[in-house]
C-alpha cells in the first residue's frame, strides 16, 4: 500500500559578503561536492533565530568571515528529495559587507572558500538562482550602491 509522501519545509539563509578590492569587488564563494561546485555560504535557519543572523551565523562558520547584513537580495526556493521526503526549501539571501577574518573553509562542510572578482564569481557560481543573485549585486555595484567595504 502507498504512504503518502511526506512534505515538508525547510528555512536557510545565506549571502553575499563582499569587500573592496581597489579595482571592483570581491566576493567569497564556497566548493562543495569535492571542489566540483561554487556556489554562496548558506546554512539552515535555527528556531527563533532571524535570517539576517543566521546569514552571518552560516557565513562566518562556513567560510570564517565576518560581516555586516546590509539588505535582502532574495530568496529562492525549491524542492529537494531526501529519501522519500520531499522537501520545499526557502533560502533568503543578504548582501553582507565584510569586517573581519580570514578565509578558513569549514573541514566538515566546506572544500574549499575564496575570494573572487565579482565577475569571476558570477561566472564560477554552479547553480543558476544564484548566479541570478550575484547578477543582482553586480547592478547594485554598478550602480554605486555598494556601501564602503
Amino acid at each position: 500500500k502507498l504512504t503518502p509522501r511526506e512534505r515538508r519545509t525547510a528555512y536557510s539563509a545565506g549571502g553575499v559578503i563582499y569587500r573592496n578590492n581597489g579595482a571592483g569587488f570581491d566576493v567569497a564563494l564556497i566548493a562543495t561536492n569535492a571542489g566540483r561546485r561554487w556556489g554562496l555560504p548558506k546554512g539552515h535557519v535555527r528556531h527563533g533565530e532571524a535570517a539576517e543572523a543566521a546569514a552571518a551565523r552560516e557565513i562566518a562558520e562556513e567560510t570564517g568571515l565576518q560581516g555586516d547584513v546590509l539588505r535582502h537580495l532574495a530568496t529562492i526556493e525549491y524542492w529537494l528529495r531526501a529519501g522519500p521526503t520531499r522537501i520545499h526549501k526557502y533560502v533568503d539571501f543578504f548582501l553582507v559587507r565584510y569586517t573581519g577574518g580570514a578565509l578558513v573553509p569549514q573541514q566538515a562542510e566546506v572544500d574549499d572558500a575564496r575570494w573572487f572578482p565579482l565577475a569571476e564569481a558570477l561566472a564560477l557560481a554552479s547553480f543558476d538562482r544564484e548566479r541570478d543573485v550575484l547578477e543582482q549585486v553586480v547592478r547594485l555595484a554598478e550602480a554605486g550602491e555598494m556601501a564602503g567595504g
